[in-house]
């Protein structure tokens, strides 16, 4: 029997759905999808094929794409009417029979946060690069008299290596791993207070960002796009955006098309933040009233 118009329709409307779902996946993990073919072993002109819709895509390259976005095949194929319910299943999932009393019991006696005691003096500042996390991390540490911690600093002292090491050895399901440990280390040995700031795409790992949410209060220092790039140019530092795309004035505007991109793609999730302070048109000395302003007092 031969396929119908509104089957090969239908099938095409799917393809397409599918390649917008690896397509905003990549984008909440801030990952080029040269470092996607390199963590899935598919290469770059398939994954733009399955990007535009156009890939003749089997359930292992999916399972390979969703393994090097460190999520599951379920996550690209299916929409979660309630992601909070869902995140919850997938971790009670990881449970024995034991271990699901223990916490069924734990849910029954409270609702609260996990780790209410002491958060909201751990402040977390969560955004994209560029936005002024560290600089104005380290004012509000220096007037709080607490310490100033860098994650990405922690995880790379967790692993005993680089950032790009752990990436090349362990992709980004290992890089998460280590991103946990850390994050959990860093709240177990700063019950009195600290200010940390965290990498950009930490909001797109669900259960990260709900430890985090559940240690640190959080706030999401945000910019315009074009102050993002302008940051990000005035440090000398474009990563990974030079290795996509190369230097030059075309480069550029295809680096801020892509911070647009990742910036509207995980806008919901930055939102889920405590607290929201933006720094668009702002001085470093606004921006830090307006930030000691947004966090419980010390």
């Amino acid at each position: 029997m031969q396929p119908t118009m509104t089957d090969a329709t239908e099938s095409r409307a799917t393809l397409s759905e599918l390649g917008a779902r690896v397509r905003a996946w990549r984008a909440r993990r801030g990952v080029t999808r040269k470092q996607l073919a390199a963590d899935s072993g598919l290469s770059e002109r398939f994954l733009a094929d399955v990007e535009t819709g156009k890939g003749n895509v089997s359930i292992n390259s999916l399972e390979a794409a969703a393994r090097a976005l460190n999520i599951t095949i379920l996550d690209l194929l299916q929409d979660a009417p309630r992601p909070a319910l869902a995140r919850a299943h997938n971790l009670l999932s990881r449970l024995d029979d034991a271990q699901l009393d223990q916490a069924y019991t734990l849910l029954a006696s409270s609702f609260g946060l996990a780790d209410a005691q002491g958060r909201e003096q751990r402040i977390a500042l969560v955004g994209l690069r560029g936005a002024g996390k560290s600089t104005l991390g380290a004012q509000l540490a220096a007037q709080r008299g607490v310490p100033f911690i860098e994650l990405d600093r922690e995880i790379e002292r967790e692993a005993g290596t680089s950032m790009n090491e752990i990436l090349l050895l362990h992709g980004q399901a290992g890089y998460r791993r280590y991103e946990r440990r850390a994050l959990l280390r860093v709240a177990e040995e700063h019950g009195d207070g600290v200010v940390m700031t965290t990498g950009g795409s930490i909001v797109s790992e669900r259960e990260t960002f709900d430890l985090l949410q559940s240690h640190f209060y959080c706030v999401w220092v945000k910019a315009s796009p074009e102050e993002h790039m302008s940051r990000v140019v005035a440090q000398g530092d474009l990563r990974p955006f030079s290795a996509a795309h190369g230097e030059g004035a075309h480069a550029m505007g295809e680096a801020l098309e892509d911070i647009r991109r990742i910036l509207s793609s995980r806008e919901v999730l930055y939102a889920r933040a405590d607290a929201v302070v933006d720094t668009a048109a702002r001085t470093v000395k606004q921006s830090l009233k307006d930030l000691e302003r947004a966090v419980p007092a010390a």
